[in-house]
């Protein structure tokens, strides 16, 4: 026999643990971060109990059905058109009251409704406990206490969801009381709608969202007619004194005052002080004398800690890969393959791919479990209020230093996460600048070159100089956020800067191991698979190119001798500039590509000893010129073929993706000229 299937709603404000729910009930692996806004569009799971299959669509963390921005749009739509049967709202037991407020409004859409009171383990600590029964009491609908990090309460939800699910007859929540004037009106519109709707929707409509207007018309909810009398109904509501502004505030007076209430009632403090700890921190991390300091100090530390960590692994790799192609070769010529096979499969493919695993692994092996650390402790959303007086004078959004921070992994997740800015406007700027951070593609690189050309002469000092200079590199594209933002602002979108709210988490204990594994499994695999399918593709077309000749030149050097003089001119070569164009699907195999033209036998050299690298650029016409426009364009470029993708598709236009494609590659090219001008002016 099939299995009977419900679909619930899985709702909650911001950093609630609402995603960790939805991983502990599911078994999926969405990521889970201490920062709001993480989960910006739904994520479906199921989950079996008592011979029912449960699909639970963990959907964006909002703090009200008035919806604001894309993804409090995709969850208002979701819980009132989406066609749940039941819906849990998660609520975090430390700040009870500003949850209720949430959860009280998605009662009134789904009566079918679990209020799960999470974190009571963080509570607890501080001195807060929630009398849970009087809560359901007060509710009207089954509240479960749980501590999902922990496994705490979850057998408890998965019956409470079953119960209310499967009951033959819905809860009977309680009901905010608003002004009779409002109340007769929306009885008499909700007469119009079906389901559980009525009241709930009608309200909305009555605050006259034509967001919502339109969704609900779309969905079903009303017809064309319905909105003639829905504007009936509004014009007799004005006379009485009620416009829609006025019935928005209403609304939300009544459900604010109900949910302090509820919570004076039920919540509980042993401490006089429970958010002591949280202060005092905050008075380090956002002290306007200390909070930039101390900020500046960790992002040196991680990047000093990336540099120094990835060497002797990245050595022992590249060690090993060569001894394996080795091997691979001897193996082929013993088995009579002829050389061109061998050059395919070892020369191109397999040393393509190889330096790819050796030089990018050992860096996103450390930098992102400690990236994910300080999400996971609650420093990020920290990292956007210090930034926000910088972003709101570059006429940004200070959550796009949250974005901003994304994109240090992945360029194409960094734009994902825009989604969280609520100013299309401000959105924008963030999609079209969020390529001028480097991401993990580009780190090897510039690695690679600050060690052989800027810390090669630094002794025991030498870490102390990569760690420096990469911090200095990557504040230089902070820099160059901040400005293009503001250019942008400036010219072809203008706007003041929006005001926004900024949920700032307490600070957690993180979980070291299951940090490790979500940053090691959930992105250092993710962001290296694609690379590794962009590099043996190129691979492969890099060693063509490099072997076929027309007229006794090869491919390769025939496209790099035309790119030269626009080359020259930046200070760097074709072989370069031929580089980062066939670098398009991933920027992880740019270098690959140098050597094998640079090389005259079509073949990568030996990558494990960086001195011998150092030589092969430096014969090649490399100095301290060539290195620092090397430097300036791997910051600044095109972005990769994903990350070009993922911004038409948020965007929706060629126009902006092609902005996004051209800006940061104007900006990297004038400042490559700038530089090597002024290196031949000096020198």
């Amino acid at each position: 026999m099939e299995e009977k299937s419900i679909l619930v709603a899985l709702a909650g404000n911001p950093n609630v643990g609402k995603s960790t729910v939805f991983n502990a009930l599911t078994g999926a692996k969405q990521h889970t971060g201490n920062w709001a806004g993480k989960t910006v569009t739904c994520a479906e799971g199921s989950y079996s109990h008592a011979g029912t299959r449960y699909t639970l669509a963990d959907i964006p963390g909002i703090y009200s059905l008035r919806a604001g921005s894309a993804e409090e749009q995709v969850a208002r739509d979701f819980i009132c058109f989406g066609g749940a049967e039941a819906a849990v709202v998660v609520c975090d037991a430390s700040c009870l009251e500003r949850n209720l407020n949430l959860a009280l409004q998605v009662i009134s859409v789904i009566p079918r409704t679990v209020v799960c009171v999470n974190l009571i383990d963080e509570a607890s600590r501080k001195g807060i406990a929630v009398d849970t029964d009087k809560l359901s009491e007060r509710l009207g609908v089954p509240v479960v206490a749980a501590a999902a990090r922990s496994g705490i309460g979850l057998a408890e939800l998965r019956e409470a969801v079953h119960k209310v699910a499967n009951a033959d007859t819905p809860p009977v929540p309680i009901r905010v009381k608003l002004p009779q004037e409002i109340e007769d009106a929306a009885a008499e519109l909700a007469e119009l709608m079906d389901g559980n709707l009525r009241r709930a929707a009608a309200l909305r409509l009555m605050e006259g969202d034509r967001g919502f207007v339109t969704e609900a018309e779309k969905h079903g909810a009303i017809s064309v007619q319905d909105g003639d009398r829905l504007a009936e109904l509004m014009s007799r509501l004005g006379e009485a004194g009620y416009c829609g502004e006025h019935i928005a505030d209403t609304v939300i007076s009544a459900f604010t005052e109900l949910a302090a209430d509820i919570a004076a009632e039920v919540v509980t403090y042993s401490s006089a002080e429970p958010y002591r700890r949280d202060r005092l921190l905050d008075r380090i991390f956002l002290s306007r004398t200390t909070g930039i300091p101390v900020m500046l100090g960790l992002f040196l530390l991680v990047m000093w800690l990336t540099v120094v960590g990835a060497n002797y692994p990245s050595e022992l790799l590249s060690a090993l890969f060569d001894s394996g192609g080795d091997l691979m070769t001897a193996g082929l010529h013993r088995a009579g393959a002829p050389d061109w096979l061998e050059g395919v499969l070892v020369q191109g493919i397999y040393r393509t791919l190889t330096w790819v695993i050796s030089v990018m692994l050992p860096p996103m092996a450390i930098f992102f479990p400690l990236f994910t650390l300080m999400e996971d402790m609650g420093y990020l959303p920290r990292i956007a209020f210090n930034l926000d007086g910088c972003f709101r004078c570059a006429g940004a959004c200070g959550k796009q230093a949250i974005t901003m921070s994304m994109g240090l992994g992945c360029n194409a997740c960094g734009v994902t996460g825009c989604r969280i800015i609520d100013s299309p406007r401000e959105r924008l700027i963030a999609v079209i600048t969020n390529s001028l951070v480097p991401c993990n593609g580009r780190f090897p690189t510039i690695i690679a070159v600050i060690t052989m050309f800027f810390a090669a002469s630094g002794g025991a000092l030498a870490p102390v100089l990569q760690g420096g200079a990469l911090g200095l590199v990557l504040l230089c594209g902070v820099a160059m956020t901040l400005l293009t933002s503001k250019l942008l602002s400036a010219t072809v979108l203008r706007g003041a800067p929006s005001s926004y709210t900024l949920e700032l988490p307490p600070y957690r204990r993180p979980q070291v191991g299951k940090v490790l594994v979500r940053s090691l499994l959930d992105r250092t695999v993710f962001v290296l698979g694609r690379a590794c399918t962009a590099a043996a593709p190129c691979g492969l077309l890099i060693w063509l190119m490099a072997n076929v000749r027309i007229s006794g030149e090869t491919l390769l050097s025939l496209a790099s001798g035309a790119l030269d003089p626009l080359g020259q001119l930046m200070g760097l070569d074709g072989v370069i500039l031929l580089a980062f164009v066939l670098g398009f699907p991933a920027n992880e195999i740019v270098v690959p590509i140098i050597l094998m033209a640079y090389l005259a036998d079509g073949s990568l050299v030996e990558l494990g000893d960086t001195a011998q690298l150092r030589d092969l650029l430096t014969a090649n016409g490399w100095d301290m010129r060539t290195a620092m426009c090397m430097l300036i364009f791997t910051m600044f470029h095109f972005p990769c073929a994903t990350t070009c993708m993922t911004i038409r598709k948020e965007t929706g236009s060629l126009k902006w993706t092609a902005l996004s494609f051209a800006l940061p590659t104007a900006a990297g090219a004038l400042l490559c000229m700038a530089v090597n001008l002024c290196f031949k002016l000096i020198l």
